[in-house]
């Protein structure tokens, strides 16, 4: 039986921002330096952690990956006393023929998802991703060549397997490799997109992870946003039973440090002498790994001064709180690492906006957001009350541009044109384009960024205006549902012990107010059934009949697919959107503009 020797481990849990290598390079040194202060021996850092995840078509340029190489041995010489693992992209050899026709056939993946093993001042060996996903929001079989050889080290006398995020999402090579080798720590440098519910499924993954291979397993997952993006965090450290030993915080940046016992060496070997890391490759010996050199990290005085550390266990959120703190997490990442300061919306005096105000204030503080409060004719008293409340309640600047003028203004205008014919969706929708051009106006005077309001039930069937309410630089609630709108907003005031926003804004039936005693479900199912068959459809991909068997009305589902399928091209212009389900607009729902295929084609004859 191998003895056991005591291992600390530090999972450094960071928000690094797309492109900036310089100061991601800052923050990693920051984290290891933290870690290394509070006796850590080995330090994980999220995966592409110096470039930024996802780096997209950045990977595609040498000048990028130089750079980054560049910081990656830079960081390396001030490392020492700890081992550190950090995410980086790396430049891959050249094939040594090129792509038969370069004119027409320029796309090369030129780089590896690479985790760097630095200590003593070097980088002491790579490892490279084998998995590389290409489903969902994951575009990586387009960036990077896939690895071929699972990897482990050794770390104060502990056997340590490398994996990166969805090496070990699926069973089997490369992630069982290092444990049938002896490894009784596999770690793991993810960076994991959020989707709701997802937090849970992932913990539940590594559980099943420890539990088959015998073996702790530690995921270090990223944290912050990026474009549509959220990271969650809620980094984990999973015993071999499948109990969990640390879990970080969600949607925050958070250093995590946990005390291991683990076997000193793999029973029936030892570590072998001149090299730095243990490779195995993908068709060799049943995976097994041969055993590596010992990459020393510090003496082990520090476990006397500093003693053990508690068991890190952050609390996960109820799915109202999560899916707020992760809009609250997209919008003030957003702003910041796009060089905002402050921002600007319409206050309609609907649930909408509403929310999406709250969000905003909780993102930046209140003195950073901009309401404005455009009345119409057709503007309810009632509604505008409650628009000037919920300002109030939130603290936030108050601006008030009423826009009969304009509009009569466009009504001269167009009135030679529209001659004859009677009043329309055309004339509403004029009210909601001032709007838009007021708000980008005053974008473009102070350089506020202009937060669209428009959720997903409303984006889907194209209940939305162009150039109007969906102009703005980012689309708050785009990926959230009517339903779950009024389910935010509730939580919110319930959390507030307030009526930040007004019941009678949770009451009212949602209308636009674009003619007089108008209401959405005029135009739309009420948003309850709505919202199913939209789930249905866009988040789970179902066809008609599927849907109707399911006990959906088959005339809602036929009015849906119809509306759905023609708002394709107002979605494909509108602004980036948060994501918080697992099918978002855009980058996860990719369809054609023209497109004669339907969920409502004609059944064929039996």
């Amino acid at each position: 039986m191998a003895e056991s020797t005591p291992i600390r481990l530090a999972l450094a849990q960071m928000d690094p921002t797309v492109g900036d290598i310089a100061g991601n390079r800052t923050l990693l040194g920051e984290q290891i330096g933290a870690a290394q202060d509070a006796g850590a021996d080995l330090v994980v850092c999220p995966e592409l952690a110096l470039s930024g995840y996802p780096p997209e078509d950045l990977v595609l340029r040498r000048d990028f990956l130089d750079a980054s190489r560049e910081a990656l041995d830079d960081l390396a010489s001030q490392v020492d006393g700890i081992v550190a693992l950090v995410g980086f992209p790396e430049r891959a050899e050249r094939p040594q023929q090129p792509p038969p026709n370069p004119t027409i056939d320029p796309l090369v993946a030129t780089a590896h998802n690479s985790l760097a093993v630095l200590a003593s001042g070097e980088v002491a060996g790579v490892y490279r991703k084998i998995r590389l996903p290409n489903y969902g929001v994951f575009d990586e079989g387009r960036y990077f060549k896939p690895g071929g050889r699972a990897a482990m080290i050794e770390v104060a006398g502990v056997l340590v397997g490398l994996t990166v995020c969805e090496d070990i999402w699926v069973p089997g090579f490369p992630e069982s490799a290092p444990a049938a080798a002896g490894a009784h720590l596999v770690v793991n440098a993810s960076a994991s997109p959020f989707a709701r519910g997802k937090g849970d499924a992932r913990e539940r993954m590594i559980a099943d992870r420890a539990r088959a291979n015998g073996a702790v397993f530690a995921l270090c997952n990223t944290v912050g946003g990026q474009d549509e993006l959220i990271f969650d965090g809620r980094s984990v450290v999973m015993a071999a039973n499948g109990e969990l030993m640390a879990r970080a915080a969600q949607f925050q940046p958070e250093l995590v440090v946990c005390d291991l016992l683990l076997p000193a060496e793999p029973e029936g070997g030892g570590a072998a002498a001149g090299g730095t890391m243990a490779e195995g490759h993908r068709d060799g010996g049943a995976g097994r790994v041969p055993a590596p050199v010992v990459l020393s990290s510090h003496d082990r005085e520090h476990e006397i001064p500093h003693g053990r550390v508690e068991p890190r266990f952050a609390e996960t959120a109820p799915e109202e709180r999560e899916i707020y703190d992760a809009l609250v997490l997209g919008v003030r990442d957003y702003v910041r690492k796009n060089g905002f300061a402050e921002v600007v919306l319409g206050l309609s005096g609907g649930i909408d906006s509403a929310l999406v105000a709250q969000v905003a204030c909780d993102a930046l503080g209140p003195e950073r957001v901009h309401c404005v409060v455009m009345p119409s004719p057709h503007s309810s008293e009632e509604t505008q009350s409650d628009a000037r409340a919920i300002a109030v309640n939130l603290r936030a600047d108050l601006i008030e541009l009423p826009i009969a003028e304009p509009m009569d203004a466009f009504q001269r205008a167009l009135a030679d044109s529209f001659e004859g014919t009677d009043p329309g969706v055309a004339e509403e929708n004029v009210q909601a384009r001032i709007r838009g051009n007021l708000l980008m106006a005053l974008s473009n005077k102070f350089g506020w960024l202009v937060l669209a309001t428009g959720n997903k039930s409303e984006y889907a069937v194209g209940y939305a205006t162009l150039y109007g309410d969906m102009a703005g630089g980012l689309a708050v609630i785009k990926d959230v549902l009517k339903t779950w709108v009024y389910r935010l907003v509730r939580d919110r005031n319930e959390r507030a012990g307030t009526a930040l926003v007004p019941e009678s804004v949770l009451e009212r039936p949602p209308t636009a107010e674009l003619r007089p005693d108008q209401r959405d479900e005029d135009s739309l199912p009420p948003y309850d059934m709505l919202d199913r068959v939209l789930e249905a459809y866009v988040e789970r991909d179902l066809g008609r009949e599927v849907m109707v068997a399911d006990g959906l009305p088959e005339d809602v589902v036929v009015e849906v697919i119809r509306l759905v399928d023609r708002a394709e091209y107002k979605r494909r212009q509108a602004p980036p959107g948060i994501r918080v389900s697992n099918k978002a607009f855009g980058r996860d729902r990719r369809l054609p503009i023209t497109n004669r295929f339907s969920g409502l084609r004609p059944r064929l004859p039996r």
